[in-house]
């Protein structure tokens, strides 16, 4: 054996194989692809501790949950932006327990792979901790969902500690937090000063410390998401958070080009949907004005 590697490395000059880490990442996130056992938090945590990536997309109805499941997405967030995208709402603080409960269990329904979070909505979890974990419980009860997200640091401690001794897994959300609107006053870039940036810091050690399995960070400076990424050993997944994290999530209706009145720096669109469905739509109106729909062939 040591001849023939002899051989070919000094005689023939022939270069043995070598593998890049990126193609190693691409080969584990292959094999997960077409390993479709459950995502757990447990499998995100492997997942950062290799450094392949994690990905995160929102859904809120069975149909699009189908497609993105299906498709090989890691994690599903129901998340309570269905305020904003499928209701109409400017802000996320309207949605309620219920209506995240029937969201979630519309997605849960049609989902085979994907982690599954539901978002608890605002005023369900901030002041009372008893009441938190009555909130937790029902959307665990009644959607079956795999875990719950909320947002807030030291402020909400008390209510993640009573949710987590219920053995319910948590996801944090530190940044700019779209519950807290009205105290923030704009959308903004959240901590780019000192003071707001170690605290959102102290922050992510302490969701880590108490329990919270994964920690989505919103519309901060990259440089300080990845600082937090690489001091956590739990996953970090961002939204507006540079690329130095373990992950990255987006609301479904921004990157399919659907909800075309939003643009923030940090959204890629995949798609155009909203051209696609309006053409689609316009055709059909044709079709049925000129008796062109329907025709011999779709018909009994």
């Amino acid at each position: 054996m040591i001849f023939l590697y002899l051989y070919f490395v000094k005689v023939l000059s022939v270069p043995l194989p070598t593998v890049t880490l990126k193609e190693k990442i691409m080969s584990v996130a292959k094999r997960d692809l077409e390993d479709n056992r459950k995502v757990t938090t447990h499998r995100l945590m492997e997942m950062k501790q290799r450094g392949e990536k994690i990905s995160m997309l929102t859904a809120y109805d069975f149909s699009m949950a189908t497609l993105i499941d299906q498709a090989g997405m890691d994690v599903i967030l129901v998340g309570d932006s269905a305020s904003n995208v499928m209701a109409g709402n400017t802000t996320t603080l309207p949605i309620t327990l219920d209506q995240m409960i029937y969201h979630g269990k519309s997605v849960i329904k049609a989902v085979k792979r994907a982690l599954v979070v539901v978002d608890l909505p605002f005023g369900t979890y901030q002041g009372n901790s008893k009441e938190a974990l009555a909130s937790a419980i029902r959307v665990m009860k009644e959607t079956h969902a795999d875990c719950i997200k909320l947002e807030g640091g030291s402020e909400v401690k008390e209510s993640i500690e009573r949710i987590l001794c219920a053995g319910i897994p948590i996801m944090g959300h530190l940044g700019l937090t779209p519950q807290s609107i009205n105290k923030f006053g704009t959308y903004t870039v959240r901590a780019r000063e000192e003071a707001e940036a170690q605290k959102l810091i102290d922050d992510a050690h302490l969701l880590e410390e108490v329990g919270c399995f994964a920690l989505v960070l919103e519309k901060i400076p990259a440089a300080l998401a990845a600082r937090v990424a690489s001091e956590l050993t739990i996953p970090v997944i961002g939204i507006g958070a540079g690329n130095g994290v373990d992950g990255q999530v987006l609301v479904m209706h921004d990157m399919l080009g659907i909800n075309q009145g939003f643009s923030p720096r940090f959204l890629r669109r995949y798609a155009n949907l909203a051209e696609d469905i309006t053409r689609a739509v316009q055709a059909y109106i044709e079709d049925v004005k000129t008796q062109d729909f329907p025709n011999e062939k779709e018909q009994y």
